[in-house]
């Protein structure tokens, strides 16, 4: 009797994606008040891209850039598994007009939330997405994307911030508030820094 050879098994997408892709996107999202970090991931880039394209359509003619910031837009660095978003937008008050439109993409408007003239949005429950909608012109936006472009160029700084982040995550797991207000001195220091070294927009 003739042998039969079986062909082995051809993997779904969802066992690619899982199993043979050795970066495959990262579970993202945490619950608020709470500060867990987790390892960098390049996945965190795609993640951000496909978030942006949705952006572009649903709100792209109404601002002026759309950048990845914070620590999950800096390589080698672990950070909250939360994706970062800056907007910028030529006018706070103008920029009004972009809340019906994220509140259909699946955000929740929390205004300034703390900071003056900002527009901040919350996607996900636990949340996976923070936008920080600011004026172009502002001294905030240059601070979201000049501490991301200082720590992408200056990998001793980079180091620095991801030791105080982990000793801090330690201290604060449950006290997210006290967390982010322990890394603020660093987070001045290197805008600081970038200032005077010319690494502003």
């Amino acid at each position: 009797m003739r042998a039969v050879t079986r062909r082995p098994r051809l993997k779904s997408m969802r066992e690619r994606t899982s199993e043979d892709t050795p970066n495959s996107p990262p579970s993202i999202g945490l619950e608020s008040g709470k500060v867990t970090l987790t390892p960098y991931s390049p996945q965190w880039a795609v993640l951000y891209e496909r978030e942006k394209q949705q952006l572009e359509v649903a709100i792209g003619h109404l601002v002026v850039d759309i950048q990845h910031v914070g620590s999950t837009a800096i390589p080698s660095i672990a950070a909250k598994p939360i994706i970062d978003i800056g907007i910028a937008v030529k006018n706070f008050e103008d920029a009004a007009v972009c809340v019906d439109p994220m509140e259909r993409l699946g955000y929740e408007y929390r205004g300034e939330n703390g900071i003056p003239r900002r527009h901040y949005f919350v996607k996900g429950r636990p949340s996976t997405h923070h936008i920080h909608m600011v004026e172009i012109a502002s001294e905030e936006w240059l601070a979201l994307v000049s501490f991301r472009d200082y720590l992408r160029t200056h990998s001793d700084a980079a180091s620095r911030y991801a030791q105080l982040k982990h000793g801090l995550a330690r201290n604060f797991a449950t006290e997210r508030k006290s967390y982010q207000c322990a890394k603020a001195p660093f987070i001045t220091e290197v805008i600081t820094r970038a200032k005077q070294e010319g690494q502003t927009l």
